[in-house]
């Protein structure tokens, strides 16, 4: 039938769409976003060659990123997603290119380079966090116009983001240690160029004249307002003290307590983001069929069991093999988390609320580059055990509480 609006060519209008303003340009953000997070860990250890100061960059880099999530949702509602994109890829852009620029003219463990690592590692971050707000406000309004297929746009936005993940860390430490770091922050540089050159669709304008409906006293009340989605958050902020001590430590645990280079600390994230990316798509054809609360609820169980196993493991391909199960369900978990929060935060508060609950979940990983730094080399694997049994209980407990309420349709 010609009036049939769920022929190809119907679609295919929306899937140009799709791609054009949303996937390209979350695709070339979230390649920078890998980067940023797992390189500049590494630019740190190779440029200091101290586990003390790359624990210290951890936190550095994350500690900003809290304080930008303070502001970035306002400034998103306020301003439109397009073009706060855009701005914060060009800002990253330039912090990376002049970073690079005083890296190649002062000596490598001089006390400028080491500032300005550390400087690097703040500001990225801060820049990063305004271009997630603004992608993932983007993707939100994207999944709510797909209505019941809002699970299947969160998958394609996940995945995208895990094949960043599964490259960036092993580019990273491929260019740092065959190029060095010009030649690493060159390429982190153009990824954010050709996003702020994409663009992403969405807002370009206010949606509200009033500063005051947006903000994080606006998403704590939303939030409050919304049990299930208050309990999944609960219990992912207790899940990511053990994924976040991971990521912070694991530079050290690999390079300096396993002997082994930094392309191979890389590439167990790349691992992990591969299976992560599969665990996507998976949990996409699971919740077709079972639903959404018993997809997170196995999803939960393998996260929590494979932290557990982890913080026995004491060789290299134990580390790899079991933070990529980790992180196959973290995956699972993370398209769960996404689907709900885009079915039930209301769109004219979606970038404060969004905004608050990234800012929840982000709270561990600053916390845990202090531990790192705090804590001798020999006594992390006690610190992963404590977090991995946190997690268990964390995960536990959330799933338990979410059985009594009502889930939404998905």
């Amino acid at each position: 039938m010609t009036d049939n609006i769920d022929t190809p060519a119907a679609r295919h209008p929306a899937a140009s769409a799709l791609l054009r303003g949303i996937y390209l340009p979350r695709a070339a953000d979230g390649a920078a976003f890998a980067m940023t997070t797992y390189g500049i860990p590494l630019l740190v250890l190779a440029a200091t060659g101290s586990a003390t100061l790359t624990g210290l960059a951890f936190a550095l880099e994350w500690l900003p990123r809290l304080g930008a999530f303070t502001v970035a949702g306002t400034v998103v509602d306020r301003y439109g997603t397009g073009l706060i994109f855009r701005v914060a890829c060009v800002v990253r852009a330039v912090i990376v290119l002049a970073s690079a620029l005083l890296l190649t003219v002062v000596d490598e463990r001089a006390p400028a380079a080491t500032a300005t690592v550390l400087a690097l590692a703040a500001l990225t971050g801060v820049a990063t966090e305004f271009s997630y707000v603004a992608a993932e406000t983007a993707g939100g309004e994207a999944s709510r116009l797909a209505a019941g297929r809002a699970h299947q746009v969160q998958s394609v936005l996940l995945g995208i983001d895990q094949t960043a993940m599964l490259a960036g860390p092993l580019v990273s430490g491929l260019l740092l240690e065959h190029g060095g770091p010009a030649v690493m922050l060159g390429t982190l540089a153009g990824f954010s160029v050709l996003a702020a050159a994409l663009g992403t669709r969405g807002r370009n304008g206010p949606l509200s004249s009033e500063w005051g409906q947006s903000g994080l006293r606006t998403g704590w009340t939303t939030l409050r307002s919304l049990p299930a989605l208050a309990w999944l958050v609960g219990g992912l902020v207790v899940s990511n003290c053990a994924i976040g001590l991971l990521q912070a430590a694991m530079p050290v645990i690999v390079v300096t307590e396993l002997g082994r280079s930094s392309a191979d600390a890389g590439l167990i994230w790349s691992i992990a983001a591969l299976a992560s990316l599969l665990a996507i798509t998976a949990a996409r054809r699971a919740i077709d069929r079972w639903g959404l609360w018993p997809v997170g609820a196995a999803a939960a169980a393998v996260a929590a069991s494979a932290t557990l196993a982890v913080a026995q493991a004491g060789t290299y391909r134990g580390y790899l093999l079991l933070v990529a199960l980790l992180m196959a369900g973290e995956g699972g978990l993370t398209v769960v988390l996404r689907t709900l929060r885009s079915h039930l935060i209301p769109s004219e508060v979606f970038g404060s609320t969004l905004s608050l609950t990234i800012l929840l979940l982000l709270l561990p990983f600053p916390a845990a580059g202090l531990l790192v730094a705090v804590l001798p080399p020999a006594q992390l694997g006690n610190a992963v055990t404590a977090a991995a049994v946190l997690q268990a209980i964390g995960l536990a407990t959330a799933f338990t509480r979410l059985r009594t309420l009502r889930a939404t349709p998905v």
